[in-house]
């Protein structure tokens, strides 16, 4: 074999096990969303935010819980965030498959879970005890029930060896300290945050238009705020006093998404995103993009920077952006301008114009959709088959040579 032959091979293979490996990516939600028997649990895992966590972890292991396993759980009462650290406890942080299941050692094995990972479970509470017991079952109980198992296995809904493991057990996993009184975060003044940081003239419009209930309504559910900075509203204050009331609380709706995203996942999850602002046929949605570190934020009629970061504690999290973000609903989309970015306001007669007849680039295409479905699986946008094709074939004329 030619010396030049012997020298592509290895970094070939490494290249290849780099480019299968960012397939491997999860989306609990979107798995689970397959499956309505579970749209409670999936529910419950977006709304205490438990669903990013699982995504964030390359090797994962869930204990679904079906509607009716829900309901008695939800029979308790709990808080939300005495809830999170319940569900918390049946997010594995190793891999079981079926077939392992039946593979422990000895017959039972002790496991960690998310709720351990937090910090807040006293003592060994935060670990599993998996045993593999008579008659093909599988138990599974807190370390700290005095030797309970308190569920069984049902059956496996979905496993990608070896990353993410979603098996159904029979009923929710009994434990005192994870069902504790768990106090909630304390209260984020989302206007005060913004006042201190740089951009209270946008906090005083929130307040002054009445917008300000919206982001507040959203704030436990997960929130992010894309907040202008006071020179930024200065300037932009005479085209703003233009618009009708109405139009003045969707232009700053537009600076808000109902979901947390840190920085990183903003980076990892580029593509298309509803905002606050978002109703039906009027999509007031944005583009996010990001090159390395720098991440913007795509409206069609301007293209903002996120510039720092004001405050992160989830549920909340506020950036600060270099311009006000100009939704094409109610502004000239730059494909429409002659010489410049329009930003003054569009008559009532225009903004029908740009919602009907707008140009077939805005209309995202099939594929297009196909690319944001991978982003938001955390899956790089590569073209993986074209790109295995174009690799297949240097091998080939390699080995030739």
């Amino acid at each position: 074999m030619p010396p030049v032959t012997t020298a592509l091979f290895p970094s070939l293979a490494l290249f290849f096990f780099l480019l299968f490996s960012t397939s491997n990516a999860h989306n609990i939600t979107r798995i689970l969303a397959k499956h309505p028997e579970f749209s409670t649990f999936n529910h419950y895992l977006t709304v205490t935010h438990l669903a990013a966590e699982i995504n964030r972890r390359q090797t994962i292991t869930v204990l679904a819980l079906n509607n009716d396993a829900m309901s008695s759980l939800l029979s308790k009462r709990l808080s939300l965030y005495t809830l999170k650290n319940v569900l918390s406890l049946h997010v594995l942080v190793d891999y079981f498959g079926s077939k392992k299941l039946h593979q422990i050692t000895n017959g039972t094995a002790l496991t960690s879970t998310m709720f351990q990972a937090t910090g807040a479970a006293p003592g060994s509470s935060g670990y599993i005890n998996i045993t593999d017991l008579k008659g093909g079952k599988v138990g599974f109980g807190p370390e700290n029930n005095d030797g309970n198992l308190d569920a069984v296995y049902v059956k496996a809904v979905a496993e990608l060896p070896y990353n993410i493991s979603i098996l159904q057990i029979s009923q929710p996993l009994n434990s005192a300290e994870a069902e504790a009184p768990t106090a909630a975060p304390s209260q984020l003044n989302l206007t005060a945050i913004m006042s201190k940081q740089g951009c209270k003239a946008f906090a005083d419009l929130l307040i002054s238009s009445g917008a300000d209930a919206t982001f507040n309504q959203n704030i436990d559910g997960g929130l992010t705020v894309f907040c202008p900075t006071d020179p930024i509203i200065k300037d932009f204050m005479p085209k703003y006093k233009n618009l009708t009331a109405s139009k003045k609380v969707s232009l700053l709706l537009y600076h808000g998404i109902p979901v947390y995203q840190s920085m990183q996942m903003l980076k990892s999850n580029n593509g298309i995103m509803n905002t606050l602002a978002t109703d039906g046929a009027n999509k007031y949605d944005f583009t996010i993009q990001n090159d390395g570190e720098v991440v913007t934020l795509e409206t069609k009629v301007v293209t903002a920077k996120i510039t720092g970061t004001l405050k992160d504690e989830e549920p909340l999290i506020v950036f600060k952006i270099n311009k006000v973000l100009l939704p094409r609903e109610l502004f000239k989309p730059v494909e429409d301008a002659a010489d410049s970015p329009a930003e003054s306001p569009k008559p009532s007669k225009s903004k029908h114009k740009v919602v009907a007849d707008a140009p077939e680039s805005d209309a995202p295409s099939d594929s297009a959709d196909d690319q944001t479905a991978d982003n938001e699986n955390g899956v790089a946008g590569v073209d993986s088959r074209s790109l295995v094709m174009v690799l297949v074939s240097l091998c080939i004329g390699v080995l030739l040579m």
